[in-house]
């Protein structure tokens, strides 16, 4: 036997097979009565998720800010903000996870900042050409008096990309870009201090011991030369195309390898892009060996219920990661997507399409993404239009009534609102009355429950050898229904037909509804050895 054949195989990073339980702060557990969520309620809450299996944490935005988009305009990226806590906090929580095995990732936001950052304030009251402009990009409006904006370009959130400022001595002056709400204007990516400024946060928090994080737009930050009129065939709010060019410019790939360099002086973090790109060959360049670690591939959540979609979904992310090595990721549902089980159809039908969608997702080789409250079963919910906060909703004229549906808080106990997440009179979404089955202390002793199903799922991900190997390959399936195997020898089948089907040979592991006289019920998943 050769030395190469006697050589011990490198260890997989721990995030290429992890579970990641995003939580959305604000939305998870309130420790203060404020109605609002925050990190003191997440270190409540960290016995529940030791139980429930996760691997890591991804918390959405808790630095310092003025919370016009809810965090995503950061005023602070060095700071945690009052509302979530303070860094004491921060330090208690990384600290009380990682005691408990689980890593703790955080959002990151460069492509913006907060209008209210100290350099956007500094911009605003410096000339026309000044370096404190430099960082952002502000140019000259078009036509008579500069009062037409610089081009074309629609903001993600509505309205146009472009705000007018008003100068020191009053007169209307130059415009800067922003791609998303006006509140957070775009980095100028071209200026090195931007990129050194992005390095010292990014050690800021790595020191104190975080896992990684998350990339909010990592597909955005450089923009074309000249910043060009575009033919825009509508002005589709949260818009991702691939012929947008607003994202997914070449220039990108420097930013991140610059960003892969700090990473690397830290062995063992991981850094996941937001890329909403379709392309698979431009996607894949996202995630090369001196780029991001992981990519959000989002075909599975975008889905329909079906076997030919979920199939092609599979295939598609697979397919994106292969060419560079990289590893796949899988998500059903995140804060800015409508949740699995409204998406499915609602009701019973829904649930039990997003149990079965819940065993393809957790069966499939690379990372996992769960966002809280897919767990518990959770549905979006129809907010009255006065409890709407997504800035969506006002910037499009109250035509689109934004993400906060997906937002609502989680329900931990309890017959009525707001079900143990706060001990406020009120939580800042309002919960439904209805959601009295679905708190986790209804489901934690339900041997039927989502709850259960999820926590059993991750036990068995975690410790079956069955779930080995970066590989899947399909089996035949009558129609509307598909099946894979594992390298290690899982077998996950989905009917997603109208009737029941014989079921594939092997012991059953899990299925995600009671099985009888051998046969795999419709809208169901099994999972077999």
């Amino acid at each position: 036997m050769s030395t190469e054949e006697n050589a011990p195989q490198a260890a997989e990073p721990w995030w290429t097979n992890a579970v990641f339980y995003q939580i959305y702060p604000r939305s998870f557990s309130d420790s203060n009565g404020d109605g609002v969520g925050d990190l003191g309620g997440v270190r409540e809450r960290l016995g529940y998720l030791e139980l429930l299996g996760v691997d890591a944490l991804w918390l959405s935005p808790v630095m310092r800010s003025p919370m016009a988009d809810h965090g995503y305009d950061v005023s602070d990226p060095r700071d945690i903000d009052p509302l979530f806590g303070d860094l004491d906090v921060m330090t208690a929580l990384v600290e009380e996870a990682h005691a408990r095995k689980i890593k703790v990732t955080m959002d990151l936001v460069p492509n913006h900042t907060s209008s209210e950052h100290p350099w956007f304030r500094a911009a605003l009251a410096a000339a026309p050409g000044s370096p404190e402009r430099a960082r952002y990009l502000f140019r000259d409006g078009r036509g008579p008096d500069g009062a037409e904006p610089p081009n074309n370009w629609p903001s993600i959130f509505g309205g146009p990309a472009w705000t007018r400022v008003t100068e020191a001595d009053g007169s209307p002056g130059q415009w800067y870009l922003h791609i998303f709400a006006r509140e957070q204007p775009d980095l100028n990516w071209d200026n090195p201090e931007v990129a050194e400024d992005l390095a010292k946060t990014l050690r800021f928090w790595l020191d104190r011991g975080v896992d990684g994080f998350r990339i909010d737009v990592a597909h955005g930050m450089a923009k074309p030369e000249g910043l060009p009129d575009h033919d825009w065939d509508t002005n589709r709010l949260m818009r991702n195309d691939d012929d947008d060019p607003r994202f997914n410019n070449p220039g990108v790939h420097e930013i991140h390898r610059r960003l892969r360099k700090v990473m690397d002086e830290y062995p063992g973090t991981v850094a996941v892009g937001e890329i909403w790109v379709r392309d698979n060959e431009r996607f894949g360049q996202y995630i090369r060996p001196d780029e991001l670690h992981l990519g959000f591939n989002f075909r599975l959540a975008e889905a329909e219920f079906g076997a030919e979609p979920v199939r092609a979904a599979i295939e598609n992310s697979m397919a994106a990661v292969a060419g560079v090595g990289g590893t796949p990721t899988w998500t059903l549902s995140n804060h800015d997507v409508e949740r699995e089980v409204t998406r499915y159809g609602g009701g019973r039908v829904g649930t039990d399409r997003a149990r079965a969608m819940a065993l393809v997702e957790l069966a499939l080789p690379g990372a996992t993404f769960v966002y809280n409250g897919a767990e518990l079963g959770l549905p979006n919910v129809e907010l009255p239009d006065a409890a709407l906060q997504d800035p969506v909703w006002e910037r499009s004229g109250h035509t689109e009534r934004g993400r906060d549906g997906c937002r609502v808080p989680l329900p931990w106990e309890g017959g009525a609102p707001p079900f143990g997440f706060t001990s406020g009179a009120s939580p800042w979404l309002p919960m439904p009355p209805e959601w009295a089955p679905l708190t986790v202390e209804a489901q934690l002793e339900d041997l039927g429950s989502m709850l259960t199903l999820y926590r059993t799922a991750l036990d068995l991900r975690a410790t079956r050898p069955e779930f080995s190997g970066a590989e899947i390959d399909w089996y035949g399936s009558p129609p509307s229904c598909l099946a894979f195997r594992r390298r290690g020898g899982l077998i996950c089948a989905l009917n997603a037909s109208d009737a029941p089907i014989p079921m594939p040979p092997g012991e059953v592991l899990l299925a995600s509804v009671p099985l009888t006289a051998g046969e795999l019920p419709p809208n169901a998943a099994v999972w077999l050895v």
